[in-house]
């Protein structure tokens, strides 16, 4: 649990970063607990600072966390959503997950998904990991790293015929 004057600073420290760059936005900060904090922000064009596949809004989490680190002294996990980018996203990744499963379950052939940060890895793997009938693996190299869902006990090359490099993430 955080206390209420580090939530403050957060808030703060998160409001003047954006007013500096002449941007007008509503910011909520939300303790969630083990997964820590959540910062909301609303503004008019969020895609300038969410960006392609949301890099922009992970370089400005990253600029915040440093900020915050310096202010409070400690690290602080927090994850930043802007005009609800990353939960959309999420449900998106758990939609494709199931989708992309059962296909993989009806049809018996692996499918390869494409090429995503190991956050997004992290929401497919989490999805898939209560099925009895597919298992997913990561393979590749970053930035190129992807994820292969094929059938459960299958063993040898895909359907891409490579073996890659199944560490999982």
């Amino acid at each position: 649990m955080i206390s209420k004057d580090h939530i403050q600073i957060i808030q703060g420290e998160t409001e003047a970063l954006f007013q500096k760059l002449g941007i007008e936005t509503e910011v909520l900060v939300e303790d969630q607990g083990d997964e820590g904090i959540l910062v909301s922000a609303r503004m008019e064009e969020p895609q300038l600072f969410i960006g392609e596949k949301g890099q922009t809004l992970a370089e400005i989490q990253h600029l915040i966390r440093a900020i915050l680190r310096k202010k409070i002294g400690e690290p602080v996990f927090l994850r930043l959503d802007i005009n609800n980018y990353r939960k959309n996203r999420e449900q998106y990744l758990r939609e494709l997950a199931t989708t992309t499963a059962d296909e993989v379950s009806l049809l018996k052939h692996d499918r390869e998904l494409p090429p995503m940060p190991a956050s997004e890895r992290r929401v497919i793997h989490a999805m898939l990991t209560g099925r009895q009938d597919v298992v997913s693996e990561s393979i590749g190299e970053e930035p190129n790293r992807r994820i292969v869902i094929k059938i459960k006990g299958e063993s040898g090359p895909n359907v891409f015929g490579d073996q890659g490099s199944k560490a999982p993430d």
